[in-house]
This record gives structure tokens, sequence and C-alpha cells, in this order.
């Protein structure tokens, strides 16, 4: 990693961090496929898979997220909902919807907060601390805006985000996730970029645990497309009533 001396951009650090919320997430209603994966020692321990159907709100501008469960079997058609800082999960099996933690993991290093759709300027405040070219998750050097993301309100994922987003693109690169103690989490590089719903975007996110290298996890984002989502979708409601399609 070799540190930038000269003077930073002239960007403010909230419109950097508002650019790479454009490159992660389309401008209008779409769904995708999330396949996520888990290895230990460089070998798969598990997967999942997840279509993901997502649309801004109107009013502030934050994702709302629906999420049903397609793989494994024993998961099939169970959902989760995120409305605001709402965040639900249902079981068919029980009828029952239940409140989640975002921070609670879904798959290996993968949270239930990573799954849905987020504009991160909307629940943090970013700071600009420095310019750095590092590696990429592709090991490619790449000259980065390094900033410093802060949480706004409690109800968020992580407590403190660092994030290394492309000078020149605006693409994310890498983030490392803290907990309100100061702990490392886990750091998350974004790859694999392809044309998807009219511009670049990452179709791939390896996570790291924290404490332990070995143990990781792989998001892979496919069959993106545009879709309504009806604003029937996006209550707890209507969840026992959802029919896949």
């Amino acid at each position: 990693m070799a540190p930038f001396t000269g003077v930073l951009a002239a960007r403010p650090a909230q419109e950097i961090l508002i650019a790479s919320d454009a490159v992660r997430n389309p401008t209008r209603p779409f769904m995708v496929t999330v396949t996520l994966l888990e290895f230990r020692g460089g070998k798969q321990t598990d997967t999942n898979t997840l279509m993901v159907y997502s649309k801004a709100d109107e009013s502030g501008g934050q994702y709302r997220s629906l999420v049903r469960f397609v793989a494994p079997q024993r998961d099939l058609n169970k959902m989760m909902l995120k409305n605001g800082n709402d965040l639900w999960f249902y079981d068919p099996a029980s009828q029952a919807s239940i409140r989640l933690s975002p921070q609670q993991r879904l798959l290996g290093q993968a949270s239930n907060g990573d799954v849905v759709t987020i504009n991160l300027a909307k629940d943090y405040q970013a700071s600009l601390q420095d310019e750095e070219e590092i590696q990429d998750g592709e090991r490619v050097m790449r000259r980065c805006h390094k900033l410093a993301l802060k949480a706004v309100n409690d109800d968020v994922t992580y407590d403190r985000v660092e994030m290394w987003v492309e000078t020149a693109t605006s693409q994310p690169v890498k983030a490392r996730f803290f907990a309100g103690s100061g702990h490392l989490l886990k750091t998350a590089f974004y790859r694999k970029y392809q044309p998807q719903l009219g511009r670049d975007r990452p179709t791939e996110v390896v996570i790291i645990d924290g404490l332990d290298p070995s143990w990781v996890t792989v998001m892979r984002y496919s069959a993106y497309g545009w879709r309504d989502v009806p604003e029937a979708w996006l209550q707890r409601d209507f969840l026992p009533r959802f029919k896949p399609e």
C-alpha cells in the first residue's frame, strides 16, 4: 500500500460515497440472484441462493428489499423483508414473521444486512482520509480514495466502515467493517465488474473474517433484471400471500 502525499480530492467525501453507491445499486426497481458460498481452509462448507427484489423509497432514498430463499430445499420460500430500518424473517412452515437484527449472520461472514440493497450514504457520514494505491481483489493496483464512514443511527449493520473507492471510476474496491468496540469484523473485496443494468457493477464480493483469514464467504450476483416491485410486496402483512414467480 503506497500512501499518497499530494492534495486530497476536491470532491466532498459524501459525494464520493454517493457515487460508489450508484455503482453498486441500479437506479430503478430491479431483481438479482445472490449466491452465497462459505469456505473454511479453502474448502466449501455451505451455500445458499436468494432472489432479491429491491426499490428505493421515494421519500428517503434508502432501498427496501424483499428476499426469497431459493436453495437449499430446506429453506425454499423463506423470506426476509427490509422496509425502512425494520428487518423481518418469514417462515412459511410456521406462518410467522419475526424481527431480525441486520448484524445477525445469514451464512458465513455474510450478515442479514449484507444481502439487502443498501445506500451507504443514507446511513453513514463519510470523511476523506487519504488517497492510496491498493491491491484489489484481483491483485491489480488501483488508486483509491480512502473514506472513513461513521454510522448516523443505531439501526445499521456496522458501527464504522473504512472504504476504498477508485478515484477514476468511483468503483468500490475494498471495505473493512468494524463493531462498536472497534473490533474488525471482516474485510470485503468488490470484484469481477461486468456490465449490468446500464453500467459496470461488481458481480462478486469476497468477505474475509476479521480474526480467521481462512474463513471466507463469497457473494455472487447474477441474473440482474429491471423488475417492477409492487408496494404490496414490501409490507410485512403480505409475506404469507407472496407467490414465487
